[in-house]
């Protein structure tokens, strides 16, 4: 057998590899295939071929386990079990880029699933090589690093808790000061992600500066990203007077207050959340957004908005009325407690009176010509 014989049947195994990671990837995308794949024993079938010798072999082997992975925990479960995730982590620090953002992918779709699967990636030493990919050049491995770990840290206070002592969040906040689009939504939801479960978190993302670079963002014309970034305001602003006094002090009013007739539905709705989550906290906060012309915005945004997508506005509007007669007195002079009779007729769930709290149920009380229910 000469040279070139032995060598075409390298070649051959080659081409198979190749054909074989490529099918089930392409296979991996439809659900309906996915219960076959996973009794043929793909999971058992592919690990090896992540340490394969040609690049794209390993990359394809990859982007098909995180297709698995992420139709459904069991199939997550699998990856975790077959010892697949250490031999992710140690090829994100060693591999192209490529691999890079299939490695993260895989490592999302296993975490999104479930707390004990998030902490079986934070266990897998997953951390410290996605903040790691948080400084590549290459703005789709940045994109990958930050989806898996706002992925790990939406679960719960403890995993976020872990995503901070990785040093991720200077690094997220880096991300949404990059040119792509893309990078930033995603940086600002993981920003958010590990806000919202302590106050704590949230001022450890104060800290690293998030609140000035996430401020000039609400007047970005991209609607996905206004979405993610008035949700992570939303987030910081909710624990305390002082979170909420820094996010003011970043300027937001009233320039924010467009958004609320803003043409996506999420951003009216985010941003209603915003105002809200600063006017419950003081009288002083609930005056200054009277002043900017915030409640006057929110009663159009109520009059506007249908569904639970008026719920913020009208929460807004019962902490603002319930911190001083004052303060009810502005709701009732702008027209609010007729913009939510009408609120009320139109829906009949009891929930939108419900979110009527304080000086406003006393409104309702005594002021029913006004009302007019």
């Amino acid at each position: 057998m000469t040279t070139r014989q032995i060598l075409n049947v390298f070649e051959q195994y080659q081409k198979a590899r190749t054909a074989f990671v490529q099918a089930v990837a392409d296979l991996s995308t439809r659900p309906q295939n996915i219960e076959t794949l996973q009794n043929a024993g793909v999971m058992s079938l592919l690990r090896p071929l992540l340490l394969d010798i040609v690049p794209s072999v390993q990359q394809t082997a990859a982007l098909a386990l995180g297709r698995l992975a992420n139709y459904s925990d069991d199939l997550a479960e699998a990856v975790v079990k077959g010892d697949i995730l250490p031999q992710l982590v140690y090829s994100l620090a060693e591999q192209n880029r490529f691999y890079k953002k299939a490695a993260a992918f895989v490592l999302r779709a296993v975490a999104k699933h479930s707390p004990p699967l998030a902490q079986a990636v934070v266990d897998s030493g997953a951390l410290d090589a996605l903040a790691i990919c948080l400084e590549e050049f290459d703005p789709g491995v940045k994109e990958g690093a930050a989806w898996a770990l706002g992925y790990i840290a939406r679960h719960n206070a403890e995993l976020a808790q872990s995503v901070v002592d990785s040093g991720a969040v200077p690094l997220l906040v880096l991300c949404i000061q990059e040119p792509e689009l893309s990078l930033k939504r995603i940086a600002a939801s993981a920003l958010s992600d590990i806000s919202k479960h302590s106050p704590e978190l949230a001022q450890t993302v104060v800290d690293a500066g998030a609140i000035a670079h996430l401020a000039q963002l609400t007047l970005n014309p991209d609607a996905k990203l206004k979405r993610q970034v008035f949700s992570a305001l939303s987030q910081i602003s909710k624990h305390s007077v002082e979170l909420a006094e820094m996010v003011v002090e970043a300027e937001i009013f009233p320039n924010i207050l467009t958004c609320l007739k803003d043409s996506d539905e999420y951003v009216k709705k985010n941003c209603a959340t915003l105002i809200r989550e600063i006017a419950k906290h003081t009288p002083e906060l609930a005056q200054l957004i009277v002043n900017a012309g915030g409640v006057a915005a929110v009663i159009d945004y109520v009059g506007d908005s249908s569904g639970n997508v008026r719920l913020p506005g009208i929460m807004m509007l019962g902490y603002v009325a319930a911190h001083s007669e004052n303060l009810a007195m502005a709701v009732i002079v702008s027209k609010g407690v007729v913009q939510l009779a009408i609120a009320s007729r139109k829906n009949k769930k009891t929930i939108y009176r419900q979110q009527l709290p304080g000086h406003l149920d006393k409104l309702a009380d005594t002021h029913p010509s006004t009302l007019k229910l």
